[in-house]
């Protein structure tokens, strides 16, 4: 099976890019969560801090199981913390647990660009699912019966498929904002400092670096979406 231009040129750069982004949060992690940090705080406590500091009582932290597994659900208002962040006394620890109560801080604001990317997530979800589909068979399909009708419906997946994108591109603000509100509050209230601040903070910016690779990605398999339409034309 012949690969097309638009993958090698752009979806695989992009797939390596990924997964350099990938390999560098896992070893920030493995380094700085093998180090405890002085205040012998744990992620759970560290999460708690960054809700009191911005007067949020009504969300929960829990523990969850696996690595690299933590995340805010503003539905359930809970912060889920993995096994290696939720009672250990890790720097990587407390970055990632403060970076999960800043995005409970986000939602308890109403912070803009949180609120726009989750009235993304259902056309988002239709659109990564069915887009690209929609545009390879519409454009098939018009190129064998010459039909201007049946290429509008293959732009129109690609439209959808577009949505995708800018849910990743939506997304760098709001995971970017959750990391300066974490290590802010990490700083002023000396959650961790000195080199123990500077290793969140590399941790944090290893973790934002992968959404990074995700908007890429998204945006080269955006466009050789494009680039296979726009051929069948």
């Amino acid at each position: 099976m012949r690969l097309d231009s638009g993958y090698l040129l752009l979806v695989v750069p992009a797939l390596i890019l990924s997964l350099i982004a990938q390999l560098a949060v896992k070893s920030a992690y493995k380094k700085y969560g093998k180090i405890a940090n002085s205040r012998g705080l744990t992620g759970a406590m560290a999460a708690q801090m960054v809700l009191n500091y911005y007067g949020i009582n009504d969300v929960r932290i829990n523990h969850i199981g696996g690595n690299l597994t933590d995340h805010f659900n503003p539905s359930t208002k809970e912060i889920n913390l993995s096994d290696g962040v939720y009672d250990k006394c890790s720097i990587a620890a407390v970055g990632i647990a403060a970076h999960e109560a800043g995005h409970a801080a986000q939602h308890a604001q109403d912070y803009a660009p949180i609120k726009f990317r989750n009235s993304l997530i259902p056309i988002c979800n239709i659109g990564s699912r069915f887009g690209f589909y929609i545009a390879i068979f519409g454009a098939a399909l018009a190129f064998r019966l010459d039909s201007p009708i049946l290429m509008m419906v293959a732009y129109a997946g690609v439209a959808l498929y577009a949505f995708a994108f800018i849910f990743h591109l939506v997304t760098l603000p709001v995971e970017f904002n959750a990391s300066m509100r974490a290590l802010s509050v990490i700083e002023e209230s000396g959650l961790l400092m000195g080199e123990e601040l500077s290793g969140a903070r590399k941790m944090l910016t290893a973790a934002a670096m992968t959404y990074v690779a995700a908007m890429i990605a998204s945006l080269a398999n955006l466009l050789r979406l494009l680039m296979i339409v726009n051929r069948k034309k």
